[in-house]
């Protein structure tokens, strides 16, 4: 009977360890899985930052997808809206304006309307036609500042990567869903010009047809109150047939278009004239819109040390808007400003160095 109880004893004992040590190599089993996964995505530079974009990667694929695909559909939609405008313009407003205004005031519309439409349609086929500039694939002595992480190419100063493109830009302001196409060294004059002339020919569209606007939504609430008359009398028995419309379709439509033209025109030129002012603060400053961000942390990070911070691409104020529209003379104002003009930008987008015709005494500055 002693016998019995030692063997069993034993068994018991046999069986726990075999239990410890399947659990043993099952634990061995898992952390060195751990350490290889960890060994091979190690890197000293990973801080909860890189993660946490390496989780919104994904979002940040389809997004740039998504608007890839749905630029042809905004530029169809700007082509759309402007053409509804310009088509009500010469249906129902200027055919008022022939009528009732003196001489003097319809030259004037003709010209000034005339005149903006032109340079819209001239900026915005331009703006969205034009590549932005890319830096050269052939040649190998490219001035640059870094190597793209994407690319794995030269970059040159003021040069960023468009993860929509897929491409390195020359002085990239931004990718443009409205344009479908970035916002670069070279299409930024036509960009910025678009955005200035259409907040113009909105703001001119919205005053001049304020009056007509106040008309025309009278009229809509007086056709509505004289609707629901009418729908009253056509239930009451007494009367053995309908009232004809006090509005005809003719009109109902005219007033409907004329404040779709106000409202439309009128947001349109709030959001746009931001914008533009936006654009125009940064060319003030000889800015794009990247360069905002880093070269306000680069101005805290030398405040902090003491220092100041110098724009080593900003020549003066005047000096960056007469080198942002190509402007050598004052009557290139006319030409290439207030007149449609296809002259290229100045420089080739990879070095920036101040032009001879403009007379700024550059010192040494830190690179961005």
């Amino acid at each position: 009977m002693r016998n019995i109880r030692r063997l069993f004893l034993r068994c018991l004992r046999l069986g726990h360890k075999r239990k410890f040590t399947y659990l043993n190599r099952l634990t061995d089993c898992l952390r060195y899985t751990r350490l290889c996964l960890v060994s091979l995505a190690y890197n000293s530079f990973t801080n909860s930052d890189v993660v946490i974009e390496s989780l919104f990667e994904p979002i940040y694929w389809l997004v740039d997808h998504v608007t890839r695909w749905f630029g042809i559909v905004f530029v169809a939609l700007v082509i759309l809206l402007t053409s509804s405008i310009v088509l009500i313009v010469y249906i129902c407003v200027l055919p008022l304006i022939l009528q009732t205004y003196s001489a003097g005031w319809i030259c004037w519309h003709l010209s000034y309307g005339h005149w903006n439409l032109i340079l819209i349609i001239f900026h915005y086929y331009k703006a969205i036609t034009t590549p932005p500039g890319h830096p050269p694939q052939a040649q190998k002595n490219i001035p640059s500042v870094s190597v793209c992480r994407k690319c794995i190419a030269p970059k040159p100063a003021r040069t960023h990567h468009c993860s929509i493109c897929n491409k390195c830009i020359l002085k990239m302001d931004h990718h443009c869903p409205w344009l479908n196409n970035c916002v670069g060294h070279y299409n930024h004059r036509y960009f910025f010009s678009f955005c200035l002339f259409m907040t113009l020919g909105c703001l001119y569209c919205s005053i001049s047809s304020r009056i007509m606007f106040r008309e025309a939504y009278a009229a809509i609430e007086k056709m509505k109150h004289h609707e629901a008359e009418r729908l009253q009398l056509a239930g009451n028995e007494t009367y053995s047939q309908t009232p004809p419309p006090a509005f005809t379709f003719r009109e109902r439509v005219f007033h409907k278009c004329i404040i779709y033209l106000w409202v439309l025109c009128s947001s349109v030129a709030v959001a746009l004239g931001a914008l533009t002012l936006w654009h125009a603060m940064l060319i003030t400053r000889g800015e794009t819109s990247i360069e905002r961000h880093i070269n306000n942390k680069e101005r805290k990070r030398l405040q902090a040390k003491g220092k100041i911070f110098h724009n080593p691409y900003s020549y003066g104020r005047c000096n960056n808007w007469r080198l942002f529209f190509g402007v050598e003379t004052q009557l290139q104002w006319i030409t290439r400003v207030l007149l449609p003009s296809s002259h290229p930008a100045y420089g080739d987008g990879l070095t920036w160095k101040a032009p001879l015709w403009i007379p700024v005494k550059q010192t040494s500055v830190l690179a961005i």
